[in-house]
Formats: structure tokens, C-alpha cells, sequence
């Protein structure tokens, strides 16, 4: 693998592997509309807000750091009244003060905020925020990633006009061509000190793990914790899911997200990590795992797209029985049979939006991910023929990308109108 390759693939990995506070959907929902106040130049009357059905779907039931609250009124009061659009993906993490600053600003005036969805939308992340004070408007549009400002206007003057298709295009120009030979190659080859920012995830996403255990959500990691009686896996399993747990539940700590997703970054990152320090792996071998898991996870999600109606946790428990199985020693061939494993395990899990209860659909996908490794290890795989699964790994990977990408896109849609149509 040539250096230029290398620099894209760790360019590619930088860009998709950053920190991120809160749920990535309700934290790009108030990145936009903090940079359409300020846009603005005033504090708006009025603030509307058109959604993709994939963003509001993730933002409905999720807390917000820090509040105590949930879905997406809050966060557009945080943005609106302490919200700065340079924070990116951190502009929740505000104090105690400016949260309650918000929370009496949105009692008095909620219904100066209006939410709903984007008529005729294609794209599956869309945020367009328009902010109006007397005569004057400001509007800003998000598209294709979380953080990707595609238009910015103020009084129907542009200051920003980025077409979505030609910077998906510009972006694609300069990422590299990925297989899942590509990944492998440059997870155990490239220079180990060419990969060792990947081990910043460990710190921020260790923490979240440990606040969790504390008691968020559903409880998930800590009942499972406290019934692990020395179990390897189960433990890892345990700690993985208490930092999604927290992160779920409104916790303030910062987490190392992957592709767009905190839930992603969390379990692309702390099973390899448990279970390589547990096995007694040395450094190297743990670092070339955790590259291994987030690198695979980025390559499938470019399929499935940034949001979808398939649960993030397919893609990211994938990426996790790669590093599993590279960690006991795996051949590049049983690490293939473990994603065959995976895609015709987790193949149609369904995202029913961000929540407390995800952390329940990530310990299905790591235990997955670790049946699927040990059945590798012992050169069992899935028959061609079956399901999603065909003899060579990426013709496999394209599948679970066309399931997906194009065939749930009727799920979304049912799914969203059960969402909005329930009885409490």
C-alpha cells in the first residue's frame, strides 16, 4: 500500500471518528439552527425547523445532555439562547445555567418553535432551520453529514450554496476506494505509529462506560454487570453497553462517535479494547484491532448510507467481530467468514429511533459479533447460497448495503408513523 493511500485511508478514519456530546441527531439539529441565529444577527421571533423522516425519527425520544428532558425542543432552546455553531457536534455541553436558561425561555415560549418534516425529501439527513425577526430571515441547511452546511442565506442574500450532490462528489474524489481487503491490509501494516490517534477513543469512551455503570436508562450494563460472575465477554458486553446506556439518557460526557453515530463510535471501540486488554494483548496488536473494527465499519456504513432504516449497530457489531477475530489470531479469511456470520445474523434490525432502550439492541449486536468470531475461528461460515451472503466478502457487504440503503426505505416510513401515532 502506497503512502498516499495510507494518508487518504487516515484522513478518512479522522473524519469520521470525532467527538461528538449527546445524540449526533438532536446535536446537528442545534448546530443548525445556532448558525441560522447567528446568521440572523438577532434573537429570532420565530424559529422552523423541516426535517428529514430519518433525523426526526432519531431525535424524538433521546435525551439531551444534561437536562433531564428529552427530544428535539429543548435542544433548538439550548442553540437559540447559548448555542455557538463552532462547537460542531459538541454544542449541547453548555452549563447548568445556560440550561436553565433554556428550559425557562422554551416554558414561556415554546410555541415559537415550529418541527416538522421536509415534504418530498430524498435525502436522509436533511435539517433546514429558518429563523425570522420582524422582516428579516435567516436560513441554513444541513445535508449528507451531520455537520455539512450546504446553504446559508440571509433576506434571500446567499452566503453559502453548496449543491448536496457536488459535495458528495467533491468529498468522494477524495477518500480512497475501500474493500475489505484494503481494510485489512492497512490495519495490519501500515506503520503502528501512523494509528495510534485511534487510542484516543479509548479515554472519552471509558469514561461514558463508568458513568453509566453508575445507573442511566434502562440500566442495561449495570443489571448485566452485576450478573457477569467473572465472564470475559459478558463483562465487555457489559461495559460497551452502559456507556450507550448513559449517552442515551442525557449524560454530558463527550464520547468518540464513528460515521455520524456516538452508539457506533462507543462499539466499534470498547469491546476490542475490554477484550484485547483482558486477553493480555499487547498495545500494537489492540491498536491494529480498533482500526480494523472502526475502518470496517466506516467501509459498510458507505453503503447503508448516514442514516437509514437498518439499526447503526449492524455495521458497527461488524466492524467489532473483525477486531475480535484479528485479536486471537485470525487469517484475513476467517475474519471474512465472520462478517458472511454477522450480515445473515443482524440483517434487518431496524432503527425505531435514538433512545435509553438502544443500548439493549447493542448488547444483541455484540454478543453477534462474538458467536460470529468464535464460529470463524473454527472455519465455519454461511453457506453462499444463503440469505445476503455470497462467496466474496464485499459482494456480501453490497448486499447488506442495498437492504440497507434502498430496500427499508417502506420501514422508515411505517416505522416514523407508528412513532407519531401512539397512545401513552
Amino acid at each position: 500500500m502506497n503512502d498516499c493511500t495510507r494518508q487518504q485511508i487516515a484522513d478518512l478514519i479522522r473524519r469520521e471518528v470525532v467527538v461528538a456530546t449527546g445524540c449526533t441527531e438532536p446535536g446537528a439539529v442545534a448546530l443548525c439552527v445556532a448558525k441560522a441565529r447567528e446568521t440572523l444577527g438577532s434573537f429570532p421571533e420565530s424559529t422552523t425547523l423541516l426535517l428529514s423522516k430519518n433525523v426526526f425519527k432519531n431525535a424524538m425520544g433521546v435525551g439531551i445532555p444534561g437536562t433531564g428532558m428529552v427530544g428535539l425542543p429543548i435542544a433548538v432552546a439550548i442553540a437559540l439562547t447559548a448555542g455557538d455553531s463552532n462547537r460542531m457536534l459538541e454544542i449541547l455541553t453548555v452549563d447548568a445555567k445556560a440550561i436553565e436558561e433554556a428550559k425557562q425561555w422554551l416554558a414561556n415560549n415554546g410555541d415559537r418553535i415550529t418541527i416538522g418534516l421536509k415534504p418530498n425529501c430524498e435525502d436522509k439527513l436533511y435539517i433546514e432551520c429558518v429563523c425570522q425577526k420582524g422582516n428579516d430571515s435567516a436560513t441554513a441547511i444541513i445535508s449528507k453529514r451531520h455537520t455539512n452546511f450546504i446553504f446559508i442565506s440571509r433576506n434571500g442574500s446567499v452566503v453559502l450554496d453548496n449543491e448536496c450532490k457536488a459535495s458528495a462528489d467533491s468529498e468522494a474524489c477524495h477518500e480512497p476506494k475501500l474493500s475489505q481487503r484494503i481494510v485489512f491490509d492497512y490495519a495490519t501494516t501500515a506503520p503502528i505509529e501512523e494509528l495510534n490517534f485511534i487510542r484516543d477513543t479509548v479515554k472519552l469512551n471509558s469514561a461514558a462506560a463508568e458513568e453509566g455503570l453508575k445507573g442511566y436508562g434502562l440500566n442495561t450494563g449495570r443489571i448485566l454487570m452485576e450478573n457477569a460472575e467473572g465472564d470475559i465477554v459478558h463483562t465487555v458486553i457489559a461495559r460497551t453497553v452502559a456507556a450507550s446506556d448513559a449517552r442515551m439518557d442525557g449524560c454530558t460526557l463527550p464520547v468518540y462517535s464513528n460515521s455520524g453515530s456516538g452508539n457506533q463510535g462507543i462499539a466499534c471501540t470498547l469491546p476490542v479494547y475490554e477484550y484485547g486488554k483482558a486477553k493480555g494483548c499487547d498495545d500494537e496488536k489492540v491498536t491494529r484491532a480498533l482500526i480494523m473494527s472502526h475502518l470496517t465499519s466506516i467501509y459498510i456504513k458507505r453503503g447503508i448510507g448516514r442514516l437509514s432504516a437498518l439499526c447503526g449497530i449492524v455495521n458497527a457489531s461488524i466492524g467489532v467481530t473483525t477486531g475480535i477475530t484479528y485479536l486471537h489470531g485470525g487469517s484475513y479469511e476467517q475474519i471474512c467468514y465472520a462478517i458472511k456470520n454477522m450480515i445473515n445474523t443482524l440483517a434487518g434490525m431496524v432503527c425505531d429511533g435514538a433512545k435509553p432502550s438502544c443500548a439493549l439492541k447493542m448488547s444483541t449486536g455484540l454478543y453477534s459479533a462474538f458467536v460470529s468470531a468464535e464460529l470463524a475461528l473454527h472455519d465455519k461460515v454461511v453457506d453462499a447460497c444463503d440469505g445476503l451472503s455470497e462467496k466474496d466478502v464485499d459482494f456480501s457487504i453490497r448486499n447488506l448495503g442495498r437492504l440497507g440503503h434502498d430496500g427499508m426505505d417502506q420501514t422508515d416510513d411505517v416505522v416514523l408513523d407508528i412513532m407519531t401515532h401512539k397512545q401513552y
